[in-house]
């Protein structure tokens, strides 16, 4: 199968389940909001390493936040329930709470929630007061510049973590352009993110390593200077491979966003479309790549 004259590899992308939450920040403005939503999601690009993987799902316009104001909905998986109950009010706490001007809300209706303001609270020394709106509860906590104004509970939901492509290029030169060009078709799709920096990882990993105390390791197939020394998984000419991993509240999101990404990579340069898996041994949810446009 081939999009534009690039191969797209008859593979699948290994994917498995998470517990996802979504976070709307507000601020006064849009620079203040993508700063406490880059805050809140810095260090959380790997389950492997940082506990939870994150990212920006999107923007909000004023009509879609329940103060009115300027916002960024973010998405933030954990692997369990009780990894959840400890990241949110961390990072809420830590990128949220501290900047300038936001405030702090749930962006999930579902029947399985967290304490994330009912944690922060506390932090207000005693002054802190509860107000019930429409049947949420929210927490205004004395601060220096006035009050953070957080929710009580926030909904959390079964989601699919690991959705992904590899764009296999003749120099790195192409090979970004193409992950830049698939990162902005995955931004337009709702209900996913991309966790790692800039949306692209050029450190694709594989399941486990020679040395016993690492769970991943370099995916070697894959890295170009270790052609002469590995099975390599490189057609000839191929010189940089890029991955775009996403995260998202549901399988079918994923699809979506892995097809419009896959399509927008196919240009001048690259080789192949590939997608990384380890032989189901790490997730149930199996993506075939050329079953995206079936």
């Amino acid at each position: 199968m081939q999009i534009g004259g690039v191969e797209i590899e008859d593979t699948y992308a290994e994917a498995f389940h998470m517990w996802a939450a979504r976070l709307v920040i507000t601020a006064v403005n849009g620079q203040w909001a993508q700063t406490a939503a880059h805050a809140t999601i810095g260090f959380a690009t790997s389950i492997i390493g940082c506990g939870c993987e994150g990212g920006i799902e999107r923007e909000l316009a004023s009509t879609e936040t329940p103060d009115g104001r300027t916002g960024v909905s973010l998405l933030l998986m954990t692997r369990s329930r009780e990894d959840m109950e400890k990241q949110l009010p961390l990072r809420v706490g830590q990128g949220v709470m501290t900047c300038a001007t936001t405030a702090c809300f749930n962006g999930l209706d579902s029947t399985e929630t967290v304490s994330v303001g009912g944690n922060l609270r506390f932090f207000g020394d005693g002054f802190q007061i509860s107000k019930l709106l429409d049947g949420r509860r929210f927490w205004r906590i004395p601060v220096m510049e006035g009050e953070f104004l957080v929710e009580d509970r926030f909904g959390i939901q079964r989601a699919v973590a690991g959705g992904n492509l590899l764009i296999l290029g003749q120099t790195p030169e192409a090979a970004l352009a193409a992950a830049e060009a698939a990162v902005s078709a995955i931004r337009k799709v709702n209900d996913v993110a991309l966790p790692f920096p800039g949306g692209v990882a050029r450190s694709g990993s594989k399941v486990g390593s020679r040395y016993k105390f690492l769970r991943a390791s370099t995916n070697d197939a894959y890295c170009p200077t270790l052609r002469p020394l590995v099975k390599s998984a490189l057609p000839e000419g191929v010189n940089c491979v890029l991955e775009i991993v996403i995260i998202g509240l549901t399988e079918m999101a994923i699809r979506s966003a892995m097809r419009v990404g896959a399509e927008a990579a196919c240009r001048p340069g690259i080789v192949r479309i590939s997608a990384g898996n380890y032989g189901g041994r790490l997730g149930k949810v199996l993506i075939g790549l050329q079953e995206l446009w079936a």
